[in-house]
């Protein structure tokens, strides 16, 4: 239940009744703000944020009410929305200040449902990346110089331009460069980099203007009407609202490089359509990127396949497979692939697996496959299903104390790929840290919880 505590006093969240009859403000005040904040919702729609309109058209009920000091979004259990607002606090800063807070307010609840990870959402540091983003936009988007004031004159927020002064001044008293305004301020994830580049990253006292972070909200009726919202939106920039894709455009670029989930979600909007894109017949699979990377991580520098990053995003971005090369002189690499016939085994993730390790030059691949017994595998052969699982006789295997058709491994292999749904007793191998597992659809991921952990990852296929 959201609730706060004013002067003693808890105070329900969610109560309509309670919130407008907690120290009621005097009439002319009240209807003062009312009215800033029609104007302000009118401006969203005809000109500055087709995002923010949309938004709060889904908060049904909007309440000036004392019981909070500047302004929040209380996204209740029953699938509704409240906007709360201070009268006092909104007819001192006028209609232009109104549009600036709810304008502020409705891009943080947008990211907080864009950025779910916990752990990035727990560091103060990210919570600053994301207040200088969420300024920078709004002050560029409302035609604003400075933020607005209180009326006793204090900050309203976070200023991104004193952001960056202070983020200039640490560095070069590091002896770094730092990078100039636009290019800072290009991305959130780019602001949070840059700002972890300081030896002391400048975390305020929690001044935003929202609420965000105090009002307790249900989880799943923020994420519903904020999906609800951004597809709304979206109809209307592919039915050809030129606001509604410029907003759209600037808001995808801003979470560019946030990972697979974000990539997936504007994937399901239909982002490439927006953009103008010829849709992929065939969807870009993060797990085949993370393989390659971790892959030449395992085989070491000078020594190793050599995932070529900038060549392979533009092939990804293309739709075809990243490459890999090798790179130095050094002995022939061994790679031992493994695969559970126990679980339910894609044709794709054998076919891009015998591609990959299979058919690159200086590596030298061994196959094999697995239930309860160890059996060898030729590339480019069906995987039958098998019985039971035993993660153990494929370690002794790899290991030198297993032989297989009579004869022993006679290779330390520089990494080891497990494909397997995961379930069967855990194992530790004596060099952990050459393992990399592929978990099948539905499997358990143990390995990145063991100790010590290995490079694990869920193998996802299909078509877009």
């Amino acid at each position: 239940m959201a609730t706060a505590t004013t002067r003693g006093r808890v105070i329900d969240l969610t109560d309509r009744r309670a919130l407008a009859a907690h120290t009621p403000a005097d009439p002319e005040v009240i209807e003062r703000a009312r009215r800033w904040k029609e104007a302000a919702l009118l401006d969203f729609g005809i000109k500055d944020s087709v995002v923010a309109s949309w938004l709060y058209a889904k908060c049904h009920h909007q309440i000036p009410t004392t019981a909070v000091p500047t302004a929040a979004v209380v996204a209740s259990g029953d699938g509704t929305c409240l906007l709360l607002y201070n009268p006092v606090f909104f007819d001192g800063l006028g209609v232009q200040g109104v549009k600036f807070v709810l304008y502020h307010e409705a891009r943080h609840l947008i990211q907080r449902h864009l950025y779910v990870d916990e752990t990035l959402r727990a560091d103060p540091v990210f919570t600053l990346a994301t207040e200088v983003s969420i300024n920078h936009v709004v002050l560029a988007r409302l035609g604003r110089q400075k933020l607005p004031r209180t009326p006793e004159g204090g900050s309203t927020g976070v200023d991104p331009r004193e952001v960056h002064r202070a983020y200039t001044e640490d560095l070069r008293g590091q002896g770094l460069q730092p990078l100039p305004y636009d290019a800072f301020v290009r991305t959130d994830l780019s602001i949070y980099g840059e700002l972890k580049r300081m030896a002391d990253p400048p975390v305020p006292e929690p001044v935003c203007v929202h609420l965000g972070e105090g009002v307790p909200v249900d989880t799943e009726t923020l994420a519903g009407v904020t999906k609800d919202v951004l597809a709304e939106v979206m109809r209307q920039a592919l039915g050809g609202n030129e606001q509604a894709r410029a907003e759209l455009l600037e808001l995808a670029g801003r979470t560019e490089g946030g990972g697979e989930r974000l990539e997936r979600l504007w994937g399901d909007l239909g982002l490439a359509a927006l953009r103008g894109e010829t849709p992929r017949t065939r969807r870009v699979e993060w797990w085949k990127r993370w393989l390659a990377d971790t892959l030449a991580s395992k085989l070491r520098e000078g020594e190793r396949l050599v995932y070529p990053k900038k060549l392979g995003a533009v092939l990804l971005s293309l739709g075809h497979e990243p490459m890999l090369s090798r790179r130095g002189p050094e002995r022939v690499k061994v790679v031992l692939v493994a695969f559970d016939t126990s679980g339910s085994m894609p044709d794709a993730v054998v076919e891009w697996l015998t591609t990959l390790v299979g058919r690159t030059d200086g590596v030298e691949t061994h196959w094999l496959s697995f239930d309860g017994e160890v059996m060898p595998f030729v590339a480019g052969e069906r995987v039958l299903g098998g019985g039971g699982t035993n993660f153990q006789n494929v370690v002794d295997y790899a290991e030198g104390r297993l032989q297989v058709a009579g004869r022993a491994f006679e290779h330390r292999p520089d990494a080891v790929i497990m494909v397997t749904d995961g379930y069967a007793p855990a194992v530790t191998p004596s060099d952990p840290g050459r393992w990399i597992w592929l978990i099948t659809d539905g499997g358990s991921t143990w390995p990145e919880t063991h100790n010590p952990p290995m490079a694990c990852h869920r193998v996802t296929t299909g078509e877009r």
